[in-house]
């Protein structure tokens, strides 16, 4: 569970195995106990990395795999996710239980749902 800064609501998260396999490893390298930060900073005035240290490494990692780092960013991946979830299942509200988002109509203009998207889920539905 993580708890968003900005509504301060906890979120549910999977982590997919090779997920799980990564960050155990590092737990056990960094010799990390159940008090520390999973990324703790270097710098002795932050307990943890930093959000702007996070989007460099983002940055970086993008660069690396020879995409344009300008377009792609710690945000992007989020909206990334939920949007492929929302296109193979069409549901919203698991989407919106993902993104922890209170309104339906938050998540509607967060996917950018228009109103094309509704007529064709309409028309593949048979009454």
């Amino acid at each position: 569970m993580v708890v968003q800064r900005k509504t301060q609501r906890s979120v549910q998260f999977e982590l997919t195995e090779p997920t799980r396999s990564a960050v155990s490893a590092w737990i056990e390298r960094a010799s990390l106990r159940p008090e520390h930060y999973l990324f703790p900073s270097r710098l002795a005035k932050s307990p943890h990395v930093s959000t702007r240290q996070y989007a460099r490494i983002v940055h970086q990692w993008v660069a690396a795999i020879g995409l344009d780092s300008t377009v792609y960013g710690t945000h992007t991946m989020r909206r990334t996710k939920a949007t492929l979830i929302y296109k193979r299942t069409k549901n919203l509200r698991a989407v919106q239980l993902l993104l922890g988002h209170t309104k339906l109509e938050s998540t509607v203009r967060y996917l950018g749902i228009e109103v094309d998207d509704a007529l064709e889920i309409s028309e593949q539905t048979e009454i």
